[in-house]
């Protein structure tokens, strides 16, 4: 029980901390207040306190107390639903990518179908984790057609982004559709995401095809809610009566550029690097 309860705390505390309940750098309340707050041990509330500072929310500070980390130095990535393919190669570029596994597999029908691909034809499999600051916010899963996926190898693919090969083919990219849900943490991704088994996830369904509707990229990602979020900028539309809300294609976050952008690009400057700091990065999976 001790356990459940040191958990029941963690969420309380999480959620009033992401809620800006409890401000960036604010004091928490010290242990003893805490257990007689919840009525529970104070092993129960440091357990729940180790659980806020392995995710990086508190930060503890000897014989001072424990404070709400500042998290605005280190935002999660934004991903822009209005445009799903104009920022993917950059994506790439901007962030580090840890290639965990990489083959050629028979597909499951589901991908086989979604991928238009002929009976007996296999895709080119391949699992990655992406990493900001070092941190990882994404677990991918990606199909591709064995016709296509032989065009380059794995160790390119360990070093740049899946569309950018794709389109080095020759292969000419015009469409997405994609869904996205919540799910759980399964033992592979929350190994590879720092998480606990069962922790909830964004799930994302990508599927690219080519001018002819044929299907060339089968994406399945998993991201930290934490470390990434969706965004879409909408404008209202239509006759007094009838409107109502519509995706704002190409509208523009901000008029001035962002520390994202500077960095973005310094990074392409000869001899230069960018340093990480604060940004939001549109989805660029």
């Amino acid at each position: 029980m001790e356990p459940l309860k040191a958990r029941r705390i963690y969420l309380l505390l999480r959620d009033r901390i992401v809620a800006g309940e409890l401000p960036p750098g604010g004091r928490l309340p010290g242990e003893p207040a805490l257990a007689a707050e919840h009525a529970v041990s104070r092993v129960t509330v440091r357990r729940a306190l180790d659980l806020l500072e392995k995710e990086g929310l508190v930060q503890r500070k000897p014989g001072s107390g424990t404070f709400v980390h500042d998290s605005r130095s280190v935002r999660p990535i934004v991903a822009d639903l209005s445009n799903v393919l104009s920022h993917l190669i950059d994506m790439g570029r901007s962030t580090d990518v840890k290639l965990l596994s990489f083959g050629y597999v028979a597909p499951s029908e589901a991908i086989a179908d979604s991928l238009g691909l002929k009976p007996g034809e296999r895709v080119q499999r391949s699992v990655r984790v992406r990493l900001i600051d070092g941190e990882p916010f994404s677990y991918l899963t990606t199909h591709v057609p064995e016709w296509l996926g032989l065009t380059y190898s794995e160790a390119e693919l360990a070093a740049r982004p899946l569309l950018e090969l794709i389109e080095r083919s020759g292969v000419k990219t015009e469409r997405a559709t994609q869904a996205i849900n919540a799910t759980l943490a399964g033992p592979e991704a929350a190994a590879a995401l720092d998480l606990e088994i069962g922790s909830p996830l964004l799930t994302l369904t990508r599927i690219v095809y080519e001018p002819s509707g044929r299907g060339v990229e089968h994406l399945h990602a998993l991201y930290r809610p934490d470390r990434y979020s969706f965004h879409m900028d909408l404008v209202r539309i239509g006759d007094d009566g009838e409107r109502r809300w519509s995706p704002a294609l190409g509208w523009p976050r901000a008029p001035n550029k962002t520390k994202a952008d500077k960095a973005k690009t310094d990074k392409n400057k000869p001899g230069e690097k960018p340093t990480r700091g604060p940004r939001a990065i549109k989805q660029r999976s």
